[in-house]
């Protein structure tokens, strides 16, 4: 996102909350119903639900809908991974099948299936004529993804569709991947590459003599050189390859990822894998809470206020309410007085009331909200989701400790006007102002180095508590920063895979 953050306003709080009717909308939301609609994916479900329904046109759509929500597979693998010869499609395939203990699905697994009088045509085809029609082809799909096995724990096609037909005819049948990866590499390399491909024809792997030689040799000795791998050959086949390709990929608009093949495989596939377990964003309704964490001097405050400011979220930082409870002279502040008096911490349940106090209000509910200053430790974190309040995206703020230091030793105030100076980033305009700044007891080396072992010697926990957290490099650029934070609020959490 290169969109800076004081241009959002109204347009960001759009972006996530949707626009609504102040005439029409209900003045009272229990917080619980937002959460628990969120928890349980409740507007997906109803969305892949009607989905299903327009697919399949069921002649009575109560039976469907129920086995369909028994089946509980909306969210198991559907890719489709597609590249030139040579660009280690097939590995990746296979790689990404194991992981996800899903179906790998390409033209010559269709035609081996047993059982199927389809099936044996196409292979008596194949045979004949090295290829299959568009029409058989997609039919063995459609009877490969009916069985058991494909909708508990779906699939991944191998470089199917190989043409723009054939894609479209997948999509009439109601077939549709959820993730599509492109594998991408110069011509050069994948010539070089293909000829020196090996198969092993016991176990279908595939070995190369310069970049993946087995060490065993009884595996050496059993390799045997496919066919179709000469310069020749795959010259022609990669001309092909480039004339399909760029009629396919706009098939695929939202859910296509290339990926530079010209790497190690691992990465490659370890690229391919965060992709697949990545969601796509939903249309469902969000109104997020944010938890920002982090020592002092990494930056929390001012993320919180770009946060608020681009997408309207209430900013609550838990000192500040602290401070103006005591201010207001209530019944909590008169409660807090001596503890901020003595410099002193405030026990957890008072600062739980006041900050329960706080979210709950009206705004809160509605805007969402982005808190920073509580939880400290893992105490503080069960007794805040005990009572209801949870936090849907979690971001820790990592600083190294000489970045801290110098962002908070070196900050300054002029006691005359109240103005903040930084001798580094923020220098006062003249000598005088200069000689009369005043530094802080807080910004002391001394006071800064246990304030931030206190807090590493709480996070690894709290970071197990808030198991999604998202962990963010905060020795950059705020508003590189800021752009992390908020694609991390904008898009889905990625599914873990055991």
């Amino acid at each position: 996102m290169t969109r800076g953050p004081s241009d959002g306003g109204q347009q960001g709080a759009d972006a996530l909350h949707g626009d609504m009717d102040a005439t029409t909308a209900p003045h009272r939301i229990p917080p619980e119903m937002p959460q628990y609609g969120e928890a349980n994916h409740v507007f997906e479900l109803m969305q892949n639900m009607l989905e299903q329904l327009l697919i399949h046109q069921p002649k009575d759509p109560i039976p469907f809908m129920i086995d369909h929500l028994q089946r509980d597979n909306d969210y198991v693998p559907k890719i489709v991974i597609l590249g030139p010869p040579a660009s280690g499609k097939t590995t990746i395939a296979m790689w990404l099948g194991k992981h996800l203990n899903s179906n790998l699905l390409s033209v010559e697994s269709l035609i081996a299936q047993e059982y199927s009088s389809l099936a044996a045509d196409a292979r008596r085809h194949y045979e004949k004529f090295q290829t299959l029609p568009n029409t058989m082809l997609v039919r063995l799909i459609q009877e490969r993804l009916r069985e058991e096995d494909c909708v508990r724990r779906g699939w991944i096609l191998d470089g199917v569709p190989e043409t723009r037909e054939q894609a479209l005819m997948i999509q009439t049948l109601g077939v549709s991947p959820r993730h599509v990866i492109v594998l991408s590499a110069p011509d050069t390399v994948l010539i070089e590459r293909n000829l020196g491909k090996r198969i092993d024809p016991q176990t279908g792997e595939i070995y190369h003599t310069t970049f993946d030689w087995p060490p065993e040799s009884e595996i050496q000795n059993r390799l045997i050189v496919p066919a179709g791998v000469s310069e020749g050959e795959t010259a022609r086949r990669l001309l092909e390859y480039h004339r399909d390709i760029v009629r396919i990929l706009p098939s695929y608009p939202k859910i296509l990822k290339v990926i530079p093949a010209d790497q190690p495989c691992v990465d490659v596939f370890c690229q391919a894998l965060t992709y697949v377990q990545t969601m796509h964003r939903s249309n469902a309704p969000f109104t997020p809470r944010v938890l920002l964490c982090g020592p002092m001097g990494s930056g929390k405050s001012l993320q919180a206020a770009l946060l608020a400011q681009k997408y309207g979220l209430v900013n609550v930082c838990c000192g500040q309410l602290l401070k103006e409870a005591m201010a207001d002279k209530s019944k909590y502040g008169e409660m807090i007085r001596p503890f901020l008096e003595k410099e002193m911490a405030v026990p957890d349940n008072i600062i739980m009331k006041v900050l329960r106090q706080r979210l709950d209000q009206q705004d809160c509910v509605e805007r969402g909200w982005v808190l920073h200053g509580f939880p400290r430790d893992r105490d503080q974190a069960r007794l805040m989701d005990g009572l209801g309040y949870k936090p849907n995206r979690v971001f820790f703020l990592n600083v190294p400790f000489d970045s801290i230091i110098e962002r908070l030793t070196l900050r300054r105030t002029d006691p005359v006007t109240g103005e903040r100076y930084h001798l580094m980033y923020k220098p006062p305009p003249t000598v005088e102002i200069q000689a009369r700044l005043l530094q802080s007891p807080k910004d002391s080396e001394e006071q800064i180095k246990l304030r931030t072992d206190l807090f590493y010697r709480n996070s690894a926990e709290l970071e197990e508590f808030y198991g999604r957290a998202i962990t963010v490099n905060g020795d950059q650029d705020l508003y590189t920063v800021f752009e992390y934070i908020e694609s991390g609020i904008i898009n889905p959490l990625p599914r873990k895979v055991p």
